[in-house]
């Protein structure tokens, strides 16, 4: 028989700490794993991962997948009213210029391409087009910017960080939202990692920078004076003092990533290097990417690695086409025909056999492929000795292929020759509701307080996702 006492003070501090402690708990379990799968916003969303193949530095869209007769026509003339301030160089505004590459149509969709893509054209009865986006910059890291985050400054979060944050990730050995850059020295895009934060959401949401030399992540390799056991006893203490800190303040976001982070890293010492190794892919699939071939083995391991993570779970992927600026990205200010032939001979193969190969594996129904740029370019000439195309922030095109999406649709239409989103325009944000809307997320509702505010990915201009796109 339990004989204890207490007064009614004793008992009110204790029962009153009990209850405090038993919600502290939940609040804690609740905030343990912030990459906890979750349970999507909307009906109709069938994109569990999605991989944005990003064409840095803007690529032309009436030279890729935006056919324009009218702009061979007026070849050599002169775009009148033309506003030389449109683009980034008012003093080289030279007159139209037809696209010095040949289209022709593919598909039972009769989808016009530019022999530029010889390989990906095979897929266009799968592909979606967009061809009316627009932007409000014409310069490169506020448009990255816009583009990536719905905003044309740093600070914000990233859509791969927003899509996280609303669905948790699949995979609890693997970062959830990884991006890839330029493996060939020609350097990061512009704003660099900026591009891929997390801004004011939980830093555990930004994305895992993979290395393009070398180890793609630093230390995972383990000490050989660490044993299994030192180093899992060291991890438990961690957490033990990072827990007793995060209960004096459990609304603290950023520890308990810093917790979830060292118990991530403990776990990709095994699963990482496993999900890194392409060579180990069969010698049919390493010849499909065009892995060995040396105009474009470094994208073929991009893109190859990019399906193997959408196996192991992995959320968001993010692959940079191109480098810094100008010949080292499809920037193509000076001989835009030899900029975006490189280009394009580097990624077509490897962007077309990740879209065979998902297939084949039946993952491409629940895998969004997006492949676009920052904005367009114009359909005058830049003067140089080999002429090229300023940017233009008026129209541009994005496809997107899977997750959902209807195959061989084209919406919206830029003008005749291309300078001008013309008809069922899409904004930047638009296209990102659209994004969220693939993956089950409703851009309304994914919302993250800060400063007060309710803020979301896109913004406060009552964007829409293009539903017509959609199967």
């Amino acid at each position: 028989m339990n004989t204890l006492s207490y007064s009614r003070r004793e008992w009110l501090a204790r029962a009153g700490g009990g209850f405090g402690m038993l919600a502290l708990s939940s609040m804690l379990e609740a905030a343990s794993n912030p990459f906890a799968p979750k349970v999507p916003m909307q009906v109709g969303g069938k994109a569990k991962s999605i991989i944005w193949i990003f064409a840095n530095g803007g690529p032309s869209q009436v030279d890729t997948w935006d056919y324009k007769p009218e702009l061979k026509k007026r070849d050599g003339k002169a775009l009148d009213g033309f506003d030389p301030k449109t683009g980034f160089f008012p003093g080289s505004v030279g007159p139209l210029m037809a696209s010095p590459f040949e289209f022709k149509q593919h598909g039972q969709s009769g989808t016009w391409c530019s022999d530029l893509f010889p390989k990906t054209a095979m897929h266009v009865d799968k592909m979606c087009f967009i061809h009316s986006c627009w932007t409000g910059s014409n310069n490169h890291s506020p448009a990255l910017f816009k583009m990536n985050t719905g905003e044309t400054r740093m600070g914000y979060p990233c859509v791969g960080s927003w899509v996280n944050y609303g669905l948790g990730s699949e995979s609890d050995s693997l970062p959830s939202f990884v991006v890839m850059s330029d493996p060939l020295n020609r350097g990061l895009p512009k704003g660099s990692a900026a591009n891929w934060g997390a801004g004011f959401l939980p830093s555990i949401y930004q994305g895992t920078w993979l290395k393009p030399k070398g180890a793609p992540i630093d230390n995972l390799a383990v000490s050989a004076s660490l044993t299994p056991q030192r180093q899992r006893a060291q991890l438990d203490l961690l957490a033990k003092l990072n827990r007793s800190a995060l209960a004096e303040s459990p609304i603290e976001s950023e520890l308990n990533a810093r917790i979830e982070s060292f118990e991530l890293a403990y776990r990709m010492q095994t699963a990482a290097p496993e999900a890194f190794d392409v060579k180990g892919e069969p010698e049919h699939i390493q010849k499909l990417y065009g892995l060995n071939e040396k105009h474009c083995g470094h994208f073929a391991a991009q893109c190859l690695t990019a399906r193997r993570l959408v196996e192991r779970g992995v959320r968001f992927i993010q692959i940079y086409s191109g480098g810094m600026e100008n010949q080292q990205s499809w920037d193509g200010h000076n001989d835009i025909a030899g900029n975006h032939r490189g280009f394009a001979n580097e990624s077509d193969q490897p962007v077309a056999a990740l879209i065979a190969d998902l297939e084949q594996r039946g993952l491409l129904d629940q895998t969004l492929i997006i492949w676009g740029g920052e904005f367009g370019r114009l359909p005058i000439s830049q003067k140089s000795a080999k002429p090229g195309r300023d940017h233009n922030p008026h129209a541009f095109t994005v496809w997107m292929c899977g997750g959902g999406v209807k195959g061989g649709y084209h919406h919206g239409e830029s003008d005749e020759i291309g300078f001008k989103a013309a008809i069922d325009k899409v904004s930047v944000h638009d296209l990102h509701a659209t994004i969220l809307a693939a993956a089950g997320l409703d851009h309304e509702r994914l919302t993250f307080k800060f400063q007060g505010l309710d803020q979301k990915l896109t913004g406060v201009e009552n964007p829409k996702v293009v539903k017509q796109v959609f199967a």
